[in-house]
Order: C-alpha cells, then structure tokens, then sequence
C-alpha cells in the first residue's frame, strides 16, 4: 500500500482564532467547526488547493497540553508552505503577527527559505524554489 500524508493536527489554546490566522495567511477554507466527544473544540481546515487537510483543536477532557516551540527541535518540527514571493510573504505574515525566526537563507540551488512562528508558537517554514537552469519561466 502506498502512504501518503492524511493532515496536520495543530493544538491551540483558541482553535478558532488560530484558524483565522491560516485562513487570512494562507488562504486554507475551513470545513467543519464542531465540539467532538472528547471535549474538544475540532476544526478542519483544508489548503487552498484542496491537497491538505490540517485539523486544529483545543485540549480534550482532562488534557494537559504543554507548551509549543517555534524553536529548532526533535519530532515534528514545522511544517513549510510554498511561495513566489518571499520577502512579500514575510512582511504579510508579519503583519499578521508571525515572528520571522531565521531567514531568508539563500540556499546552493537558487531557491531561499525562512521560518517563522506562526500561532501557538508553531514553526513555519516558506520555500521558494530557485530557477530551473536554462528555463525561461
């Protein structure tokens, strides 16, 4: 069987609020806003060109959450998002209260990267692509 990635599941203190943030960042729809029977707050997100589904919910019943880390670390560390501008994209998400944390880095290839913290103290990284050598577009 072949794998591929079903979603991203984001914890926030707010799910909704954290929510808006993607959809005004990165223009993700949300799907579905419910309480489930955990006792959590669940929403379904899903990116603008349909090929990702991240999930944000609040703690359970009883759950105790620890912090997040935008920060460099073990596990899951962030998750990227595709730019064509990222100077543009840094200055956008800045205002939308992200911290740039690294970046641009301008990588061997052409392309440059950066990450920031996003809500919740979550990492993210934008990627633009170098040039494609001898490519015209």
């Amino acid at each position: 069987m072949a794998f591929r990635i079903n979603h991203i599941h984001l914890k926030a203190p707010d799910p909704r609020r954290t929510a808006e943030w993607y959809v005004k960042a990165f223009d993700f729809k949300i799907v579905n806003d419910e309480t489930r029977v955990f006792g959590d707050r669940f929403i379904r997100c899903q990116s603008v060109d349909g090929g990702m589904a991240v999930n944000i919910s609040g703690p359970r019943t009883g759950e105790k959450l620890g912090p997040g880390d935008a920060s460099a670390h073990f596990g899951l560390e962030h998750f990227g998002f595709d730019t064509t501008e990222i100077e543009g994209d840094i200055r956008r998400l800045e205002g939308l209260g992200a911290k740039l944390l690294e970046g641009p880095i301008q990588l061997p290839n052409g392309g440059r990267i950066a990450f920031l913290r996003a809500p919740d103290d979550t990492r993210v990284e934008l990627v633009q692509p170098g040039k494609v050598a001898g490519g015209c577009c």
